[in-house]
């Protein structure tokens, strides 16, 4: 597994041997039952959390059809963009959600699935973090560990449900 990391972003990718249509219907699955961005452990603690702040916490249910569209609401996310491109350069597909909790600043988690030879295929997360005001700038620094921890065991649980085939 790969991981970088720079104050706004978090990065894991990992290859995977399947095939990019494979990963892509677990990564973008819109039917009902246990998602990976709606049930990750730190996502369902970040929903508590948010809760206790103030915020809505949301657990918005998923919308029961095959590949979430952009405009969807998922737990605490909101769908920002679908790309669900064989057409797209390489190949490439991508999720990008954006959290409807309360943070100083925009929380982005950025999904891609890339093929990767003939019958793997790369799947890459970035969790991002657009800071508003000298709060946020602060709230940036304090998160760091935070945001480390939750793209670690949320690119786990991704991996292990496109592995399993859930």
């Amino acid at each position: 597994m790969l991981r970088r990391t720079s104050l706004r972003t978090t990065r894991r990718a990992s290859t995977l041997p399947l095939p990019a249509d494979h990963a892509w219907a677990v990564v973008a699955c819109g039917l009902e039952g246990s998602r990976w961005y709606v049930d990750a452990g730190p996502l369902v603690v970040r929903g508590l959390i948010d809760r206790l702040v103030g915020g809505g916490g949301r657990r918005w249910s998923v919308p029961d059809r095959p590949l979430l569209v952009r405009g969807d609401t998922v737990g605490f996310w909101r769908v920002w963009e679908v790309t669900d491109g064989p057409g797209e350069p390489g190949g490439t597909r991508r999720l990008v959600l954006v959290a409807d909790v309360r943070s100083p600043g925009r929380v982005t988690l950025t999904t891609t699935v890339t093929p990767d030879g003939a019958s793997g295929c790369r799947l890459e997360q970035e969790v991002r973090l657009d800071p508003d005001g000298l709060v946020g700038a602060a709230y940036l620094l304090a998160d760091l560990p935070a945001r480390e921890a939750v793209a670690e065991l949320v690119h786990r649980r991704v991996v292990g449900d496109v592995l399993q085939g859930r």
